[in-house]
């Protein structure tokens, strides 16, 4: 897989988990775990910045994250919290989400051997990322 296909995958992952972290945020009224997820979004903008950074050096534009997508994650985030918004559901919601981006993120570097440094670095940090915050949202579990 070239970089600019790379660059794309994350940066779905990137809308994606940012999409949904705004969508639970909405659910709770707990303000320890809301700034949780400030800090998990504020994170993967981040991760935005740097892929930004990386399209604009080599003068292309993110693909959008295809509609239905988006579409299938709000109205599962909806289902999953019709009858249970407790921290521990929402906080299972994201973590079942973040294990999907660390396994896309590693079968892309899997399938990626030529991928340039900088690229892998970007993919690297960004499951490390998504790592980072399934142990922090243990917590609420």
């Amino acid at each position: 897989m070239d970089d600019l296909t790379i660059l794309n995958e994350i940066h779905k992952g990137v809308c994606m988990g940012k999409d949904s972290i705004a969508m639970v945020a909405e659910k709770s009224a707990d303000g320890q775990f809301r700034d949780e997820l400030t800090y998990q979004y504020n994170q993967y903008q981040e991760t935005a910045n740097r892929i930004n950074q990386k399209f604009e050096q080599i003068g292309e534009i993110p693909d959008d994250t295809p509609m239905g997508e988006k579409i299938m994650g709000w109205t599962g985030i909806q289902f999953n919290t019709m009858n249970n918004k407790t921290n521990s559901k929402l906080s299972e919601i994201l973590i079942q989400g973040y294990d999907m981006g660390i396994i896309k993120g590693v079968k892309l570097l899997n399938q990626s051997p030529e991928a340039s440094k900088e690229v892998k670095d970007i993919l690297n940090g960004f499951i490390s990322f998504q790592q980072n915050s399934i142990d922090r949202l243990k917590k609420f579990l």
